[in-house]
């Protein structure tokens, strides 16, 4: 195929001194966070009627997967190593922040403003259709999901150059203030049930996560072995702090309502990342001479070459093919979720899925590699800063809450407002450069 052919191309070209590493980490870490929540995410209809849930509330024995597929702390760890790879080299070349800002800000956010757009559209579509606002809220919410990711990582990126210096004038010091913040938060949170304070671990438990790719790029993680002691280490604070501590086994979502390990993040994340990581890294060596073959290699540069696109609209593609069979009659829709035969038809689920998602990837993953024109101006970084943070708010709203599609909802408007507004400001879309 064409794009296999540039994708290869593109591999035989990268240097040597690149750690592949780092990009197999994000596409499979993105690949797994994909998988798991069309896996999750149940649909089941019973007498003609849609019954949608989550696999954990349905069958809570069934938490223990998310250790598994809850991989954004790997994704975020490898931010952490990506982004001190560009900040050295923006040193190096003498590129000022807003310069290295802008470019950052333009890959993240181009394919993100069109999935915003486009729910907006279908919104308001769905409700002149006649379909209930509660309803549309409810679809739009689970399509948007994926957004809050980037409401959080957008923050992180801005705050890199001082998280960096950070790093590098204290070392492991600097994480263990950010993980000794995110444990504080969570005291108040459960003790003195101060719930509003949870939220603040948005930041400190990804600051946490997101240094350790910064001690990655700067060898400071030690052995294989010694790896292998901190993901167990990882393991047994993660099992005491379910096991004996206020925490629930899932690691996304939760049973219990009023519970999560994600929303906001707890310090079991952390936890979870540490265990994960050590493993992982401590196979880099034969991954990294594995990745030096040039089919490994290309299929690892094709993933990310569409990484956002597709991490973006999956829960889109499942949310219009489970609409299209409910209108169909339910086909495939009727296998209880959990029982033996529904688990043995995920793979076909899985794999149509996959199939449905690549051409979207194909058709829509050139917004998230454009690049700003050189005649282009490049914004002020206080502006950037400003506009970013705009955006990230509207983002969250929009996670949180969806849009109803109601045309005087002033949640839906002022949600859709910053996020333009905001990307506007930043100089992030054309009419505002």
């Amino acid at each position: 195929m064409q794009i296999w052919t540039r994708a290869s191309q593109m591999a035989a070209q990268t240097p040597q001194d690149r750690n592949r590493y780092v990009d197999f980490l994000r596409s499979v870490s993105i690949l797994v966070v994909i998988i798991g929540h069309w896996l999750i995410a149940t649909a089941y209809m019973v007498n003609g009627e849609m019954e949608a849930g989550q696999l954990i509330k349905d069958q809570p024995q069934m938490q223990w997967l998310t250790w598994l597929f809850q991989v954004m702390p790997i994704f975020f760890i490898v931010g952490g190593y990506a982004n001190a790879v560009s900040l050295e080299s923006a040193t190096r070349r003498g590129v000022a922040y807003a310069d290295w800002l802008s470019a950052r800000l333009n890959r993240l956010v181009a394919p993100l403003l069109l999935l915003i757009v486009a729910w907006a559209v279908i919104s308001v579509a769905l409700v002149a259709l006649g379909i209930r606002p509660q309803v549309v809220q409810q679809v739009s919410q689970a399509a948007l999901v994926p957004t809050w990711f980037l409401a959080i990582y957008i923050i992180v990126v801005m705050l890199a150059p001082a998280t960096y210096a950070f790093w590098k004038n204290y070392g492991f010091v600097s994480f263990w203030i950010f993980a000794g913040a995110a444990a504080i938060t969570d005291i108040a949170f459960f003790v003195a049930d101060l719930k509003w304070m949870g939220w603040s671990n948005y930041f400190w438990v990804w600051l946490a996560v997101h240094h350790l790719g910064y001690a990655w790029r700067d060898g400071r993680m030690g052995s294989a072995r010694r790896l292998l002691v901190y993901s167990a280490l990882g393991f047994v604070a993660l099992w005491l702090l379910v096991s004996y501590g206020p925490y629930p086994v899932a690691m996304v979502g939760s049973p219990d309502p009023g519970l999560s390990n994600s929303l906001p993040p707890k310090i079991t994340l952390l936890a979870l990342g540490v265990f994960q990581f050590g493993l992982l890294l401590s196979i880099e060596g034969p991954m990294r001479r594995a990745l030096n073959g040039l089919r490994l290699w290309t299929a690892t540069v094709l993933i990310n070459s569409m990484i956002m696109t597709v991490f973006l609209w999956h829960l889109t593609v499942m949310i219009i093919v489970v609409t299209l069979l409910y209108y169909a009659g339910g086909p495939g829709l009727g296998i209880e979720p959990g029982t033996a035969g529904w688990w043995l038809s995920r793979p076909i689920y899985i794999g149509f899925l996959l199939l449905l998602l690549l051409p979207v990837a194909l058709l829509l993953s050139p917004l998230e590699r454009s690049t700003r024109s050189a005649e282009s101006a490049v914004p002020a970084a206080a502006r950037q800063v400003i506009g970013a943070t705009m955006l990230c708010l509207g983002i969250a709203m929009l996670a949180k809450f969806g849009y109803d599609g109601s045309p005087t909802s002033r949640a839906d408007f002022a949600a859709f407002g910053l996020v333009i507004l905001g990307a506007g400001i930043s100089g992030l879309l054309p009419r505002f450069r």
